[in-house]
């Protein structure tokens, strides 16, 4: 499957997934993103491969970012995001600042949660309700993040974000206590 294939499929897909996410009839979509209905059919159904600004109307149709839409990847997603790629958003010339750690296109309750794992410690975790997301920034240590099998080590100062609908373990294999803030998103209850 060719790069454009890839493309197209997980448009379609993500287009789908995000206009039912949203409740939103092909109509209405529609409406709100002035495409015409036929053109979200052709997308939805991967006969065409629309315009940069025809995505970015439907993307902020739904209230989703573009790379939300055209993300391809398949399976557990766990984004990593290093110290150096977290956003400054603001900051004044006496330190004062503002940074995006790491966020997701999630809606229903939020936790925010402090964590501390001592040496040799972990905690297991069953899989959540489908929908529920994760988002974790170490502040110490070297965390271990283990999603659906796939292990993951976070320096302080990364953050992640990860569906937890699989079951996943928080891990310190490490020699000093791991410290960590967590907010995790829970899909309301329909």
């Amino acid at each position: 499957m060719s790069d454009l294939d890839q493309l197209t499929q997980s448009l379609a897909r993500n287009l789908k997934h995000w206009r039912k996410e949203r409740g939103l009839t092909l109509d209405a979509l529609a409406a709100r993103a002035g495409v015409s209905r036929g053109m979200i059919i052709q997308i939805e159904q991967a006969r065409t491969n629309p315009s940069v600004g025809t995505t970015v109307k439907l993307a902020d149709a739904l209230g989703v970012s573009i790379t939300t839409l055209l993300d391809y990847e398949q399976g557990p997603q766990v984004r990593l995001v290093p110290p150096d790629q977290a956003v400054r958003m603001w900051s004044t010339s006496t330190g004062s600042h503002t940074t995006l750690l790491v966020g997701t296109e999630a809606r229903g309750p939020l936790e925010l949660w402090s964590w501390t794992l001592m040496p040799g410690e972990g905690s297991a975790s069953d899989p959540h309700l489908e929908g529920t997301v994760e988002l974790l920034h170490v502040t110490a240590g070297v965390l271990t993040l283990v999603v659906d099998g796939g292990e993951h080590t976070l320096q302080a100062g990364t953050s992640a974000a990860f569906e937890a609908s699989k079951a996943h373990e928080y891990r310190n294999d490490g020699a000093e206590p791991v410290e960590m803030t967590m907010a995790v998103s829970i899909p309301p209850v329909r």
